[in-house]
């Protein structure tokens, strides 16, 4: 009789230690994800810094040779960008390629036998409810052999991006993830969203507000997305996808001049009305001569208002060798004038 009433105590306490092992084996799997994603995850540190506009963000590893994927933006605007990976070493970065329309760009560093995602291989598919891990440098947790950020969450919904960031539309306009914890935030962009057993699903996005509830979004761009140009970018067999904005770089086309041909380095667009400030002026060029100063704000080209840098590049663009034009800034409190012959050679 004491048997018999002894053994659901006994069936009772093997499931329970059943249990205990499936959970501790589960946490062991987080946790060696964890750890084999982390190395893979690098930290990016570019242009910005200035005006609000952090200058720091994520990437990741696509090859043993140091191909990295991250998002196009204005923290890839310099010359080069400073690459650290998972045990603090440092390299210099240069964008190899990039896609705006997805968003994507490319980078490649001098470096050998690096551990990386493959993305040849399908990534997984995976709907509302999957259990997630995303990984990124977000508020810059990150900038030597620290680990990156580790959020843990759940797919909410699988859907079309619409969102913009002020009143513009952001360029990707394709299928996300939308992911349940807050996963976007400044320096994430970049980052990688996988499996709670480390498969690579998608790219963390940028900072964007949903076009019809106006909250933020956290959403991913899958994997699904990005493989073929990421592939074709790594190959040198890429052609971006031309946008009605954008100027016709094809042989024989007029060659519009830019900030660069008087010497003005402008402070990274990222938004559509980052402001025209100056980034930094040419040593010997005609804005150099004239007198324009790093911080100083453009405003008027001609008669024409200035509301942005993208404005600037547009009044700019219309401009023809030899033409006389003013240039009127603002420095702290004072409105300056300034004048320029279009220069015949434009600016290396």
């Amino acid at each position: 009789m004491i048997f018999q009433m002894l053994a659901p105590i006994r069936c009772l306490a093997l499931v329970v230690i059943m249990l205990t092992v499936t959970v501790e084996a589960r946490a062991q799997s987080t946790a060696e994800a964890i750890a084999e994603v982390s190395p893979k995850v690098v930290k990016i540190f570019g242009a910005g810094g200035r005006k609000n506009l952090y200058g720091y963000g994520s990437g990741f590893l696509v090859s043993a040779e140091g191909h990295i994927v991250t998002v196009w933006s204005h923290i890839l605007d310099g010359d080069t960008v400073t690459v650290v990976l998972h045990d603090g070493q440092r390299y210099e970065g240069r964008v190899l390629g990039a896609e705006p329309t997805l968003d994507l760009a490319v980078l490649k560093i001098d470096a050998e036998g690096l551990p990386h995602f493959d993305v040849t291989k399908p990534s997984p598919t995976v709907g509302p409810g999957a259990r997630v891990l995303a990984f990124s440098n977000v508020f810059k947790v990150a900038t030597g052999d620290e680990p990156v950020s580790v959020i843990h969450g759940v797919i909410a919904a699988q859907t079309t991006l619409s969102a913009r960031r002020g009143v513009f539309d952001a360029p990707y306009s394709g299928p996300v993830y939308v992911v349940d914890a807050v996963t976007n935030n400044s320096g994430a962009a970049g980052g990688v969203l996988t499996t709670r057993s480390g498969q690579l699903l998608g790219m963390l996005g940028k900072e964007l507000k949903n076009n019809t509830t106006h909250t933020w979004l956290n959403y991913v761009v899958p994997m699904s997305q990005l493989q073929t140009a990421i592939t074709e970018i790594q190959t040198g067999k890429f052609a971006p996808r031309k946008t009605d904005d954008q100027e016709d770089m094809s042989p024989g086309a007029p060659r519009r001049y830019a900030p660069r041909d008087f010497g003005l380095v402008m402070l990274p667009d990222v938004v559509t009305r980052t402001p025209a400030y100056v980034d930094r002026v040419i040593t010997g060029s005609p804005a150099a001569e004239a007198g324009v100063m790093t911080d100083d704000l453009i405003l008027f080209v001609g008669e024409h208002l200035v509301s942005s840098a993208r404005a600037l590049r547009d009044e700019l663009g219309q401009l023809e060798a030899g033409d006389r034009v003013k240039i009127v800034v603002r420095r702290g409190d004072q409105l300056i004038t300034f004048e320029f012959t279009v220069p015949r050679k434009t600016m290396e």
